[in-house]
């Protein structure tokens, strides 16, 4: 199967399905892929949200994330080139929808992945999971945290061609184009802008399979940075893809959507 990202030597058009399609991270991706000639399709459990993914340039698939098999949502990722996880229960959400949410619907959409044969996954995680939060952080940010880890630990454990991106704090503020993008980095803040671009240069990217990125605001472009963890993984790997690290998409950064900051990763307000 034709892999995600080793295709901008020609004018093929990739299809994406992003889950959590009308989050604020996932509105700026659909838009960005969208604008490069990918086909976008964003699922949103509230049809009301149908207009603002079409807005950005995408379609949508309506489906509770927490209520449908991964049979029913393997339906809707046939011919898909890759699938994003940029979903979150949101601020306002409870514990337990940290965990049907933000762990359970991220491994659904592995399980429908693999079901429909799409290898290429990228996460969309938070800094800081690694570390056990303290006692007194709340019961709703540790529920966060331990579900943001166990996505990853499962995804990790599938066969599938994942990445996991974990952006510092997010903000509204106009993308920059200038991140800093490693295995480790400080802690620090990104903009949601800068956070869907670097989306978008890792589905161009394959040599990023099996890396876990951070993200914060720093001085490399987009797409060199996402090529520099492209080319120091193939290094790793003695075996490094000819087309990592070479994502030629547009680094323009999609018009932000007005949305409110949320402590989630994304909030997807559906």
């Amino acid at each position: 199967m034709r892999r995600a990202g080793a295709r901008r030597a020609t004018v093929a058009r990739v299809r994406v399905v992003i889950a959590g399609g009308h989050g604020q991270i996932a509105l700026r991706l659909t838009a960005l892929l969208a604008g490069r000639g990918d086909v976008v399709t964003g699922v949103v459990r509230n049809p009301d949200h149908r207009a603002d993914v079409e807005g950005a340039g995408g379609t949508a698939a309506v489906l509770d994330l927490e209520a449908v098999t991964a049979a029913d949502l393997a339906a809707h990722l046939t011919g898909a080139d890759a699938v994003v996880f940029a979903a979150g229960a949101g601020p306002t959400s409870g514990a337990p929808r940290k965990d049907t949410v933000d762990r359970a619907a991220a491994v659904l959409l592995a399980d429908a992945a693999e079901l429909a044969g799409v290898q290429r996954y990228l996460l969309v995680s938070a800094m800081g999971v690694d570390s056990e939060p303290a006692p007194d952080s709340g019961d709703v940010w540790i529920a966060y945290l331990r579900a943001k880890r166990a996505a990853e630990e499962a995804l990790r454990a599938t066969k599938l061609d994942w990445t996991i991106l974990r952006p510092g704090g997010l903000t509204d503020d106009p993308g920059i184009g200038k991140v800093l993008l490693a295995p480790s980095v400080p802690r620090g803040t990104v903009t949601r802008d800068d956070t869907a671009a670097v989306l978008a240069a890792l589905l161009d990217a394959p040599g990023t399979v099996g890396q876990t990125l951070e993200l914060v605001e720093g001085d490399d472009d987009v797409l060199a940075a996402v090529a520099a963890m492209a080319a120091a993984h193939g290094a790793d790997d003695g075996d490094e893809d000819p087309e990592a690290g070479d994502p030629t998409a547009s680094t323009t950064v999609a018009p932000a959507v007005t949305a409110a900051s949320a402590p989630d990763e994304d909030a997807p307000r559906d």
